[in-house]
């Protein structure tokens, strides 16, 4: 057992995502001991390109790809991914946990009460953004307003900083509850990695980390790993679960684009309206992404020809539900194939969009040749 002299308390959080900041601010406020270890750094968020290409797009760390050259970005920072998602709230399938014995109505009803969730104000909603979702329901889509966790009183119209990360507070995330557990008592311990669980007669007894090039070991009764999909499964199979990694999800994405000469936005916040096509498997929304991140992606596509079109480009993402399969390798390499039923889900999307947007009024079409096949191009289809 760890000798009285070791680090030790009462939980020790791993992670600082929605997950793990959920469960410390909880336990702190129940009077426990709580230590949160974050990988990433405790900055304040300024809502710039520089410091989201740091937590969010360094590959080999918050940003990797599988071999199907497919990316998965994840937030290395305290907050984890909530910090550049965009807050949108859609429901968990309460029927589909029901059948598993897991009634989630009351949390939900709870987590309902206690965020700002609600549709965002018309004076939110970007020109771009507006004009999909019009012409969409021209077209007898159930295209509308999606719930957002935001604080609208401060959110700002013509703003662009939800990618990068919101500085004004705005945009719900995890970091809030970070901040709410340190309150309460609980201990952030920021630029820490986590290498694994530390184990007694197969009993979880405490993690050993890594902070400024110093290992580390800490003691607690329970221990919550809570690194998100790809740094938990890591972390556990360093700890002696082999089985670890495999069989996972990541909803992949494309996002399909025309111009539009008549209107001019760009500075919007995006997935404000959508469709949610249950059946079918997967969402679709508006993508008015910040300027440039459209460029990044336009020049992916080799359309040089429409680099400085942003403020007159109207985005559709199509965002899939993906099966369980692939694994992650030991150095943390994400291998998942798309079978072909998951590839025709983005081909039918990728149709809707385009009907979607020419009929806006979106002109110079040109459809990206592969037709929908995901491999060569993941992010971004010209139509």
């Amino acid at each position: 057992m760890p000798s009285p002299q070791a680090d030790s308390c009462d939980a020790i959080v791993v992670g600082s995502g929605p997950g793990g900041a959920t469960v410390a601010r909880e336990l702190s406020r129940r009077g426990k001991r709580v230590l949160i270890l974050e990988r990433g750094h405790n900055k304040p968020i300024k809502g710039t390109t520089a410091q989201c290409v740091g937590y969010l797009l360094i590959p080999g760390k918050g940003l990797l790809f599988t071999n199907q050259l497919l990316a998965l970005g994840r937030g290395i920072i305290t907050g984890g991914s909530s910090i550049a998602a965009y807050a949108t709230a859609l429901d968990p399938p309460l029927e589909k946990f029901r059948s598993y014995g897991i009634d989630l109505a009351g949390e939900l009803a709870e987590a309902r009460k206690e965020l700002p969730v609600a549709p965002l104000e018309d004076r939110l909603i970007g020109p771009l953004a507006r004009r999909t979702m019009e012409s969409a329901r021209s077209l007898g889509y159930d295209w509308k307003k999606l719930d957002k966790i935001v604080y609208q009183d401060k959110c700002l119209p013509d703003c662009d900083k939800c990618t990068m990360g919101c500085p004004y507070g705005a945009k719900w995330d995890a970091r809030m509850y970070v901040e709410e557990a340190v309150r309460s008592g609980a201990v952030l311990r920021a630029s820490a990695k986590v290498n694994k669980v530390l184990l007694e007669n197969r009993t979880a007894v405490g993690v050993e980390y890594t902070q400024k090039g110093k290992t580390h070991r800490v003691y607690a009764a329970t221990i919550v790993v809570s690194a998100g999909g790809i740094g938990s499964p890591l972390i556990l199979r360093k700890s002696g679960l082999p089985g670890a990694g495999h069989d996972f999800f990541f909803d992949p994405l494309i996002a399909v684009m025309g111009t539009v000469k008549d209107i001019k936005g760009g500075k919007e916040f995006p997935m404000a309206t959508g469709l949610r096509l249950e059946e079918e498997g997967y969402l679709m929304t508006d993508l008015p992404w910040p300027g440039w991140i459209y460029r990044m992606f336009t020049a992916e596509v080799l359309r040089a020809d429409r680099l400085f079109s942003h403020s007159h480009t109207l985005q559709i993402m199509i965002k899939l539900r993906d099966g369980l399969g692939g694994r992650l390798t030991d150095r943390g390499f994400v291998k998942k194939d798309l079978p072909k039923a998951e590839k025709k889900k983005f081909r039918d999307g990728y149709e809707r969009a385009k009907k979607i947007l020419k009929n806006a009024g979106a002109k110079h079409l040109v459809r990206e040749k592969t037709g929908g096949q995901v491999v060569k191009n993941p992010f971004v289809y010209d139509i």
